[in-house]
C-alpha cells in the first residue's frame, strides 16, 4: 500500500490538492486526506469542492494506478480542488479503532495470547471483535469493561512507527490477527501502533492521539460464534 496522507497527518481534515485523472463520477487526486477503509474500519466520508461546484464522496476504489474517489453525481471535476473530510465520522472511527486496540490488548494479555479472527466498526458507534477463545468464561470477558475504561481514563499516548516486514514477524505479539496482516508500504515496511505502556501491534487504520480522547466504553454483548470464535460487541457511551 502507499502511506496514506491521513496516517501521517491525522489532524488535517481539509486539504487543497489537484485532480490528476477524472471520469464521470470518479477522480484521482494528487494528495488525498481520506482513509479509504480496511481492516474492519469504514472508509471516510466527505466532500470535494472546486470552482465549478461541490459533490459528496461516496466511496473509494483502490486500483494499480491509485485510489479513485467515487462521487455522488456523474460530474468531472478538474484542476484545483479542496477535499474535505467528515470530521465527526472520522473521530468516531478513531475512537472505535483505538478502543478495539485496548480490548485486543487486554484479551491478548489475559487469555493466553488469543488471536483476533474478525473486526467490524459501525457508524452507530458500536463495533465487534472476534477472538479465537474456545474455552473462555463470558463473565470473565465481560469483567474487562472496568479495565478498558481505566485505560481510557489514563489518557495514554497513542504512537506509531514503522518496522520492516522481517522485524514485524520476528517480534512476538506484533501480528495479532489469525488471517490478516496489514499490507506493507511501498518501501516494504509495516506500520505499528503503540498505546504507551499497554500494547504494540501492527495496524493500518486511524487512531486517536491519546486514549483519553475516547468516550467511555460498554461491553454490550458476548456471543459464541462457532466452536472457536467468541464475539465481543462494544459501544461508545452516548453514541
Amino acid at each position: 500500500m502507499t502511506r496514506y496522507f491521513c496516517l501521517d497527518e491525522p489532524e488535517v481534515f481539509e486539504l487543497e490538492t489537484a485532480v490528476t485523472a477524472a471520469e464521470p463520477g470518479r477522480v484521482r487526486l494528487d494528495r488525498s486526506p481520506f482513509y479509504p477503509g480496511g481492516g474492519g474500519q469504514l472508509a471516510d466520508r466527505g466532500r470535494l469542492h472546486w470552482s465549478g461546484g461541490e459533490v459528496a464522496i461516496t466511496g473509494f476504489e483502490t486500483q494499480a494506478d491509485g485510489i479513485w474517489h467515487l462521487l455522488a453525481e456523474p460530474v468531472v471535476p478538474s484542476g484545483a480542488v479542496v477535499a474535505q473530510v467528515d470530521r465527526p465520522f472520522r473521530q468516531l472511527m478513531r475512537e472505535l479503532h483505538t478502543d478495539l486496540h485496548i480490548v485486543n490488548a487486554l484479551v491478548y494479555q489475559g487469555f493466553d495470547g488469543a488471536l483476533v479472527t474478525g473486526v467490524q466498526m459501525n457508524e452507530d458507534g458500536t463495533a465487534r471483535i472476534d477472538f479465537d477463545l474456545p474455552e473462555a468464561d463470558n463473565e470473565r470477558l465481560r469483567g474487562l469493561e472496568g479495565a478498558i475504561n481505566d485505560v481510557i481514563r489514563q489518557d495514554l499516548p497513542v504512537l506509531e512507527t514503522y518496522v520492516t516486514e522481517d522485524e514485524a514477524f520476528d517480534e512476538p505479539g506484533l501480528i495479532r490477527s489469525r488471517s490478516v496482516t496489514p499490507p506493507p508500504t511501498a518501501d516494504g515496511r509495516i506500520r505499528v501502533v503503540e498505546i504507551a505502556g499497554l500494547d504494540r501491534q501492527a495496524c493500518g487504520g486511524t487512531h486517536l492521539s491519546a486514549t483519553g480522547a475516547s468516550r467511555p466504553l460498554r461491553i454490550l454483548k458476548i456471543d459464541n460464534k462457532g466452536r472457536h470464535n467468541r464475539r465481543l460487541r462494544i459501544g461508545l457511551e452516548g453514541a
